[in-house]
């Protein structure tokens, strides 16, 4: 097969040796099963009438690290079989271009869909799945974070476009900056937020529950806050530990994964604190696969590949 990541532009600067990323492992993957491969950014995403091109670089592989050659080419995106759109938030007005750019393939299947991503908020969408959810409201007023706050004594505020924890804030009754936060997080009631009650088993981490198809993974890590935040906010093996799922938890969360497939959301990944989603992540969900194959000594990229070249030559 002749496949097609749109990755982000800072993950291409660093592309070689970059095996923290869910994409090395999947590239690499790719590769070593012989198909082609080729990376681009949003920005190289272009139409010409109602074709979408894409100026990419072939990658191959030397040496047990991944390379791309330094010859830029041009390609119909409907040359490739498979495209992965994994280009990390902010959702902004360049991401949701490249997703239009992307409506206008009639050929490449493209993962995860781009109108399904354009759709569905991380933050937002994931009220979907309310009934595992803990308290939440989606608003801009300052009276109704306030309330809220009242109501639960310890919230969150997330901004509904930004990725990695970042510009998420911790709020109890009777902080003496609940105004300034509010309104700072709101822009002073013109932007809309997540405000989530706290969840305090946060303390001892949150796990990542990744999706892939109609199923759930029972390979699972829990992410661990640094001393100084109340949340996961480094990227490093002392701060990620296996967490096995039950059968409960895997039934739990498999109407989960069934309902993104259905909306062409094949890989996902749920952020869940102590049974309970905080977070859907479908844009470049990171799968862990460096640490997961770590601390379970299995090779998931081998899984993961299988699947998606299974299922799209069944689909070819």
């Amino acid at each position: 097969m002749k496949i097609l990541f749109v990755i982000d532009k800072l993950e291409l600067k660093y592309f070689e040796f970059n095996n923290l990323v869910t994409n090395f492992w999947l590239i690499k993957g790719f590769l070593d099963r012989k198909n082609e491969v080729y990376i681009t950014t949003n920005p190289k995403l272009s139409l010409k009438g109602d074709v979408p091109y894409a100026k990419c670089y072939e990658t191959f592989v030397q040496d047990g690290n991944i390379f791309y050659k330094s010859v830029q080419l041009e390609s119909m995106i409907d040359d490739f079989d498979l495209v992965m759109f994994r280009p990390d938030p902010p959702v902004d007005i360049d991401y949701i271009n490249a997703t239009y750019v992307l409506d206008f393939a009639k050929k490449a299947e493209i993962l995860n869909s781009p109108s399904a991503i354009r759709d569905f908020n991380e933050k937002l969408h994931s009220v979907y799945f309310k009934e595992y959810m803990s308290a939440n409201i989606v608003t801009a007023s300052l009276k109704d974070i306030e309330q809220f706050l009242k109501e639960h004594k310890q919230i969150v505020l997330k901004p509904l476009n930004r990725c990695f924890g970042s510009g998420v804030m911790y709020l109890y009754d009777g902080d003496p900056n609940t105004r300034t936060i509010i309104n700072t997080m709101t822009n002073n009631e013109t932007t809309l937020v997540m405000v989530q009650e706290f969840i305090p088993a946060v303390k001892q981490g949150d796990i990542r529950v990744l999706t892939l198809g109609d199923k759930i993974l029972p390979y699972a890590i829990k992410k661990l806050p640094t001393s100084d935040d109340f949340k996961f906010n480094t990227h490093n093996d002392d701060f990620i530990v296996a967490s096995g799922l039950t059968t409960l938890e895997l039934e739990v969360f498999t109407p989960v994964a069934k309902k993104l497939n259905s909306m062409g959301i094949k890989m996902a990944g749920l952020d869940v604190i102590d049974g309970k989603i905080i977070e859907v992540n479908v844009t470049s969900p990171c799968y862990f696969i460096k640490e997961i194959n770590r601390v379970y000594n299995i090779h998931l990229e081998d899984e993961i590949c299988e699947f998606l070249l299974t299922k799209n030559l069944l689909s070819l």
